[in-house]
């Protein structure tokens, strides 16, 4: 048995990366799957290749969210994936310091309000049966501070908090609509690309960026995928409010050599 069969599925920034993962996925488990991206010639190509229905979404606008509403009035899982780091530009001021103030409210127009907008929308579209699964794409820099990428820091760390309160309020009104946060570190996507490079020296880079992970390795897609395949089903019913690291051992500590 197909563990979402017959659930319909959203999925926000699906168009590379995590989110496409998180669509074969879903796919792959029996589950309709709506893919939405801001771009949607990609969005299409990838929906396509899927076997997923396409629909463009800005997800830091309440319009084009409103728009969405009336085309899907009921689901059962929404992944709130979409997001920015800041840097989709190449390289900018991001520090506490230095970062502006316009760029701080981009980074949260996509994070923080993309996130809220689709919980609320989720909440809405999942009260009528009065269960569903939301899941909000946080990060590692969610539970700890970047000083680098303070707003992506602070969008991710609000992402987390958002996910506990709209549980809570779930469960306050009687619904099983469950929410929980995914929290991966780094995981391999095309966002690593410019920095591996394609020489001779990629693996030699790749162990660089990871040496302070005790798994030693990116983390990859299929990976963070079947994490949201387990919060999608209802093998994870008594599970909502909760914070799921995929971090490689990140936040554990450190790892200890052996006969130290």
């Amino acid at each position: 048995m197909q563990k979402l069969n017959e659930k319909l599925c959203v999925v926000t920034g699906g168009a590379r990366g995590i989110g496409k993962a998180v669509c074969a996925a879903f796919r792959a488990e029996g589950a309709r799957v709506v893919l939405t991206d801001i771009d949607e010639a990609e969005g299409r190509k990838a929906a396509q290749e899927l076997g997923c229905e396409f629909a463009r979404l800005d997800v830091a606008s309440e319009a084009d969210w409103n728009a969405f509403a009336q085309a899907f009035p009921a689901i059962d899982v929404l992944v709130n994936n979409a997001g920015i780091t800041g840097f989709e530009d190449g390289p900018a001021a991001h520090d506490p310091e230095n970062a502006s103030l316009a760029e701080w409210h981009r980074v949260h127009a996509v994070n923080t309000d993309g996130c809220f907008l689709g919980c609320r929308y989720a909440l809405r579209a999942m009260k009528a049966k009065g269960a569903g699964s939301i899941i909000n794409m946080s990060s590692r820099s969610g539970l700890v501070g970047i000083p680098g990428a303070a707003a992506y820091a602070a969008s991710k760390a609000a992402m987390r908090n958002h996910s506990k309160s709209v549980a809570l309020y779930a469960a306050q009104n009687g619904w099983a609509i469950r929410c929980n946060s995914i929290h991966p570190a780094a995981i391999l996507t095309d966002i690593w690309e410019p920095m591996l490079g394609d020489g001779p020296d990629r693996d030699a880079r790749m162990a660089a960026l990871v040496a302070d992970t005790p798994l030693k390795r990116f983390g990859t897609v299929e990976e963070v995928a079947a994490l949201c395949v387990y919060l999608a089903s209802e093998e994870s019913g008594y599970m909502t409010g909760s914070e799921l690291t995929l971090d490689g051992g990140l936040l554990a500590g450190s790892a200890a050599s052996p006969g130290s």
